[in-house]
């Protein structure tokens, strides 16, 4: 109750010192028609902002809002594509590392049996190459004496006819080589 005889004891303090110093909004004379025009300005804000402006913004929140969700919704349809497509490219990749390993694998056998093969050929060209040569050293081995037989009358003759100046009779020579050679055969050919 104290509030409120203070509050209309200065509001006529108020209207009092209005009217001495020439305020007009303060002037009880004119609130009258200071309220209807109050009221008149504040219903035409209201019903623009009702019916013009609010509707605008609430449209245009909603639209905001259902694109959001669409945004959301679609963004959330990508992500598991996505997440798919990651999953098969994985399974490729996987697949296609494990068809790597078997073409490398497969080429491998195929090259260590072509170098088998190779290999197998090889040696049996070598041991036919090692065969031949050891007969035709078992040949020679065989012909060798002979031919030193031969050199040894050669040169003998030669040197006795040379040292005696006369001609000597190939067959006794031939005879006597023939008959040391085969003394020392067995000593160098172990026959």
């Amino acid at each position: 109750m104290g509030k409120l005889l203070f509050l209309s004891i200065f509001l006529f303090s108020a209207v009092n010192a209005a009217e001495k110093a020439g305020m007009p909004q303060l002037d009880t004379e004119f609130w009258v028609s200071q309220i209807f025009w109050l009221t008149i300005t504040f219903s035409i804000l209201f019903v623009l902002l009702s019916k013009l402006i609010l509707p605008k913004i609430s449209a245009n929140l909603e639209t905001r809002k259902s694109l959001i969700l669409e945004n959301i919704s679609t963004a959330e349809k990508k992500r598991k594509e996505s997440e798919s497509k990651i999953k098969e490219y994985n399974v490729i990749i996987e697949k296609s590392k494990n068809e790597a390993k078997d073409l490398i694998n497969q080429a491998k056998e195929r090259l260590m049996k072509d170098i088998k093969l190779k290999k197998e050929a090889l040696e049996k060209d070598l041991s036919s190459e090692i065969q031949k040569t050891e007969i035709e050293i078992q040949e020679l081995r065989n012909k060798a004496p002979e031919k030193i037989n031969k050199i040894a009358v050669e040169t003998s003759t030669d040197l006795l006819q040379q040292l005696i100046s006369t001609s000597v009779n190939s067959s006794s020579i031939s005879t006597i080589v023939n008959d040391l050679s085969t003394k020392k055969i067995s000593k160098y050919y172990g026959n």
